[in-house]
């Protein structure tokens, strides 16, 4: 038996962790996960029934769901159809002759939604976050991050080698001859390895301020040979006169992307993307055999289930929608009133903690104060769903494949439509059903969906301190990033400004790089943590403890035990080793265990609670543990 001294973590969960079982088609499991799987059973049982025509809800929205199942769900029509959908689409792409004639059609292809290589999206201004700007982005990697193309890396060597394998089989069955694969599949690797050379790596993505690069329209379509002017004037109506360019590098090179010498190695990669994009829609060996790469990248052993395909296929347009009836359905009354009286206890607390940092100097905890009393929460729901989502309707006397084009140009068309425009402050970025939550540092939100509102995260059968260390300390993580190594770079509106002293961002920095060197290094699963590319999450978990432990100790029946324990209780994990090394080199968050044992071993109370001494293995000296927020 561990020892709660040695290894709280494992003394905590070791028991459970000998008899968890990772299903076949999962990556992992444990607290996050166990409560995603039964909100998927759920979602699987009730929607089942719907297409039994049981209980079929009146709701209109809920109805073009249901519709649009039934055709993600008829696997012997989609067997009948086979890849017919796609064949003229893939020959269109083959009759293009050369970058200029491919150029000519990136506008439509993008407002169909088909590949075409254009890295083109909109999001809010870092220095306006009150309005939707143009950002010029990178194209994506085959690979999960640039270190797995350094020489020596042979973890890289070989998922790229189950890529090719993977995609020779999936474009055989599109009728591309042995030869045309090999061709297509040696030209779409040396495509890549040129993005690889320039694109940030998930380390340098993860630092914000560093992304913001403004360019003026003129000076941005120097850059490059493609008709950016006449592209956006199709996609936008007029021409854009700003552009955001977090991927300097790559847009500085960008005729090894864009231009006549690199469209044959472009236009095999348009070809291979097209092969890819539709397999979801085809039939079930198509759709296994696509996720055949996913799967060898997280160790996953078996596909979903076709049950579970269909279902995710269709939910996936209207995810919002089927948010809000799991809320109104499992989330309480008394439960939301609860969870916003806690989410304003942990403000307030967390307003004493700032107010009495004494490492900050008054100016900047009045600004701090400020930025804190701006927050707004949004708890369990939307009030209302984006108005776009009634435009969604299924069409039955058309095909599976052509109604998820139609839904497809309407997100589209949704999202270039907030392009100059006010940000909507009101809509979510996750369904009310993800066990999940979120916080926006350019709206200075934070999100707590239905689904994580339960336990283990929260009960009101559990005692306030246990509540405290589930989603008291994730209530107060969320707001932690506020004012972690990103967000603190934001002010009250979100938007990007200094609001620090220089001496107080100095304290800030020190602080936060004893964070990155806690973590910097340690072992997870065979890979290396990287403290710099998790520093974010890690400071606002350390921030989080530190809050919800304060509120914890306001109640009159405190218990420091059980509030430890359950933060190590939400975090329990089983996974696949191949999926932890591969989120080592691209998550920002820090694996479970270590969020567990590296947090609470820099707080005097768990030190004093569990009776830890020098020599335990979970001891850090006095000297050494750090408290930021």
């Amino acid at each position: 038996m561990t020892r709660v001294q040695d290894d709280f973590y494992d003394a905590i969960n070791g028991e459970w962790e000998k008899t968890a079982v990772i299903p076949d088609d999962k990556t992992r499991t444990g607290g996050f996960s166990d409560l995603a799987d039964d909100i998927e059973a759920l979602m699987l049982d009730t929607t089942a029934q719907w297409q039994r025509g049981e209980a079929v809800p009146q709701d209109e929205l809920l109805q073009q769901f249901i519709a649009y199942h039934k055709q993600t769900a008829d696997y012997d029509k989609r067997e009948a159809v086979g890849v017919a959908p796609v064949l003229p689409i893939i020959a269109e792409y083959q009759a293009l002759n050369s970058f200029a004639e491919f150029t000519q059609k990136i506008a439509s292809f993008e407002k169909m939604g088909r590949p075409n290589a254009f890295p083109f999206g909109v999001a809010p201004d870092f220095k306006d976050a009150q309005t939707n700007v143009l950002w010029a982005d990178a194209l994506g990697l085959i690979l999960p991050d640039t270190t797995y193309y350094a020489k020596d890396n042979e973890q890289g060597k070989e998922l790229l080698s189950k890529w090719r394998s993977a995609k020779a089989k999936l474009l055989a069955e599109f009728g591309f001859a042995a030869d045309e694969i090999e061709d297509l599949l040696d030209k779409t690797i040396a495509y890549d390895a040129r993005i690889a050379k320039y694109v940030l790596s998930n380390e340098e993505g993860s630092e914000y301020v560093k992304l913001y690069h403004p360019y003026e329209w003129h000076e941005f379509t120097k850059l490059t040979q493609l008709p950016l002017t006449e592209i956006f004037e199709e996609i936008l109506g007029e021409e854009p006169a700003l552009v955001i360019v977090p991927e300097e590098r790559f847009w500085q090179h960008a005729d090894e992307f864009y231009s006549e010498e690199a469209w044959p190695l472009l236009k095999a990669t348009l070809l291979v993307s097209v092969a890819s994009a539709y397999t979801a829609y085809l039939t079930d060996d198509i759709r296994v055999l696509a996720g055949e790469y996913g799967r060898a990248l997280s160790g996953v052993p078996e596909a979903q289930s076709p049950e579970k395909a269909a279902y995710y296929l269709a939910e996936s347009p209207f995810s919002q929608a089927l948010g809000l009836w799991y809320a109104h359905e499992k989330f309480s009354a008394a439960a939301k009133a609860d969870v916003e009286q806690k989410v304003a206890t942990m403000i307030d607390v967390y307003k004493a903690r700032l107010q009495q940092a004494d490492w900050l100097q008054a100016t900047t905890r009045a600004k701090a104060v400020v930025k804190l009393d701006a927050i707004t929460p949004h708890i369990g729901y939307p009030e209302k769903l984006p108005a776009y989502y009634f435009d969604k309707k299924i069409d039955p006397a058309l095909s599976l494949f052509e109604n998820a084009q139609k839904l497809r140009e309407l997100s589209i068309a949704h999202s270039w439509s907030k392009w100059n425009q006010p940000v909507d402050r009101s809509e979510w970025h996750m369904p009310a059903n993800m066990v999940n939550a979120y916080y926006d540092p350019q709206q200075n939100q934070i999100v707590f969906p239905a689904a994580i509102l339960q336990y283990p995260f929260y009960s009101l059968d559990q005692s306030a301190s246990a509540n405290y260390g589930g989603i008291g300390a994730v209530i107060a993580h969320e707001i932690s990033h506020a004012f972690d190594t990103n967000g603190a770079s934001f002010d009250e509106h979100g938007s990007l400004k200094d609001w620090w002293t220089a001496e107080d961002y100095a304290a800030f920095k020190r602080r936060t790089q004893a964070v990155i060197d806690q973590f910097d290094g340690l072992d997870s699963y065979g890979a290396k943590v990287n403290g710099k590319l998790t520093v974010s999450e890690n400071v606002a978990d350390l921030g989080g403890l530190a809050a919800a432990l304060e509120a914890a100790k306001r109640e009159t029946d405190f218990s420091s035990k059980e509030f430890f324990e359950s933060w190590a209780t939400i975090w329990r994990m089983k996974a696949r080793e191949d999926f932890m090394k591969m989120m080592a080199s691209v998550d920002v968050h820090g694996p479970a265990k270590l969020r567990v044992n590296v947090q609470v071993s820099n707080f005097d109370d768990f030190i004093e609670t569990f009776d830890v001494h020098e020599g335990d293995g979970m001891w850090r000296d006095a000297a050494d543990r750090v408290l930021i927020w």
